[in-house]
């Protein structure tokens, strides 16, 4: 009887502990998840897990070829652009099959009032133009990294993320911490008391944090949202566990 596969998954999403769940429960296959190590205390996927980086591109190849991985599947966040990077050339450079699994980004529907920005960076330099100055009051929901950015914007910040973010930030803020997902009525009564002039936000996609979007349009709040990175040309993408699975273990 052959050895089970490795499969190596790149996780710290919902997706990824879908997709590791999975493969955990078939014969054939060994998953490994490896995560980041960027949020304290994540929620583990089933089947092993390890935590921490791998060096890099080629760091990373080489564990593909020491670990003898049959195959990887980059289920990462859509922000987390370094990672597939590194993916995309790792497993090109060790010969072994790469799915990125990406869920659908969100699209405006009718009384969204969107302002469409390519980077963390633009967002904050787009705050002023939509604030009645000072007294202004920010929802920023992009997460810990790249808060720098609003550290010059003089509005009150209310700054929500999984674990407290390090280096400078806003002079007026308050950080909210919290892990999706989020219900509606839960982020109506934040929208509710904070009443903010403008939410920030990133197109992660998904449901989890999808209802801050509902409050918004319901309270015509217009929104920041930071569009994703290109991914790396030429690799193959998917959308669901399922056809990322099916392609991947078809490879």
């Amino acid at each position: 009887m052959s050895a089970p596969r490795t499969v190596l998954v790149l996780g710290g999403t919902t997706e990824g502990r879908a997709a590791a769940a999975a493969l955990a429960g078939r014969g054939d296959v060994r998953v490994v998840s490896s995560l980041a190590g960027a949020v304290r205390s994540p929620a583990l996927p089933d089947g092993e897990v390890r935590i921490g980086g791998f060096g890099g591109a080629a760091g990373l190849a080489a564990h593909l070829r020491t670990g003898r991985v049959a195959a990887v599947l980059d289920a990462t966040h859509p922000f987390a652009s370094t990672m597939t990077a590194n993916a995309a050339a790792a497993c090109a450079g060790a010969g072994v099959p790469l799915v990125v699994l990406r869920r659908p980004g969100w699209t405006p529907g009718p009384g969204d009032r969107w302002h469409r920005v390519a980077s963390v960076a633009a967002a904050a330099a787009a705050l002023p133009g939509l604030l009645p100055g000072p007294a202004g009051r920010v929802l920023l929901t992009t997460g810990r990294g790249g808060l720098a950015h609003f550290a010059g914007v003089d509005a009150a910040f209310w700054i929500r993320a999984v674990d407290p973010p390090d280096g400078p930030l806003p002079a007026r803020h308050e950080l909210l911490l919290d892990r999706g997902p989020f219900a509606l009525d839960d982020e109506r009564a934040l929208f509710d008391a904070v009443v903010p002039h403008v939410l920030v936000t990133k197109d992660s996609g998904g449901a989890a944090t999808a209802p801050k979007l509902t409050a918004a349009r319901e309270r015509g709040v217009p929104v920041v949202v930071v569009d994703r990175p290109p991914l790396p040309g030429g690799v193959a993408v998917e959308s669901t566990v399922d056809a990322a699975l099916a392609r991947l273990l078809g490879a």
